[in-house]
Formats: structure tokens, C-alpha cells, sequence
């Protein structure tokens, strides 16, 4: 479990609890290898609670829809790590913690090909839930997804 702030100064703040340091090591190598697709692929499917491996194998995509279903896999699994660990639905989950970037950045993912594929009403919605996440949103760190 993870601390979760309940001050009075705003709404609770989430922050997911580090990967074990040999997963994010085997998503690491798997991202530098010749074929990192395939690479992430078998890590995901090895790992398939490791959120940052799907928002990367959705990046890493085909094409438009295998990335589309490649973010909302790791938007839903982030759903469940962040209710194992105490978020309610509502309240902060920053990119400021790395621990939190995976989730963030498949929900990011998951807008940016919303709208590429013409969902534009679950791209609205999910834009609109990564300000509600985290009101700095977009990060200038943030990079190319």
C-alpha cells in the first residue's frame, strides 16, 4: 500500500509504489534490443501489471489501432494499481512521482489516438481526467507519445 494524503489543503494525492528493479531493468534492455516491439511484447506479457511496458508497447505500435488498444490496456490495468493502492476515484495522481508516468502516459496515449482514430468524446474525456489527475497537465518533460 501507498500513502495517500488526506490534508485539508486538497483533494487526497496517489502515488503507485516502484516497480521491482528487475522488470524495469528487463523493460529496459527490451527497449534498447533490435527489435524493441517484439522485445517489449514479451515483457508486457511476462509483466502485464508493469503500466510503463504498455504505454511503451503503445508507442511502439503497428499501427493506429494496435496503439490505440495497447494505451487502453495499460489506462484499465493503471485503474486497478491505483485502486490497489488506495485512490477512490478521485483525487491527485502527479507525474511529478516517475512512479505514477506509466499510467499518465498510457492515459495520454489513449487520448492522442482517440482522437487520430475519430473518438473524439473519449478523447475529450480523457484529456479532461489528465488535468483533473494532475493540474500542471501537460508536463514539459512529457516527449512524444
Amino acid at each position: 500500500m501507498t500513502d495517500i494524503s488526506l490534508s485539508r489543503s486538497g483533494p487526497p494525492e496517489t502515488v503507485l509504489p516502484p516497480e521491482p528493479v528487475e522488470v524495469v531493468a528487463a523493460l529496459d534492455a527490451a527497449l534498447q534490443s533490435d527489435d524493441p516491439r517484439t522485445a517489449v511484447s514479451a515483457v508486457v506479457a511476462d509483466n502485464p501489471a508493469l503500466l510503463n511496458a504498455w504505454a511503451e508497447l503503445g508507442r511502439l505500435a503497428r499501427d493506429d489501432i494496435e496503439a490505440y488498444a495497447a494505451f487502453r490496456v495499460g489506462y484499465h490495468r493503471g485503474l486497478d494499481r491505483l485502486r490497489a493502492n488506495g485512490w477512490r476515484g478521485s483525487g491527485y495522481v502527479r507525474w511529478q512521482h516517475p512512479t505514477n508516468r506509466g499510467f499518465l502516459l498510457a492515459l495520454h496515449g489513449l487520448a492522442t489516438q482517440a482522437r487520430t482514430i475519430g473518438e473524439l468524446d473519449e478523447a475529450e474525456r480523457c484529456d479532461l481526467f489528465l488535468r483533473q489527475l494532475d493540474p500542471s497537465w501537460p508536463p514539459a518533460d512529457l516527449g512524444d507519445v
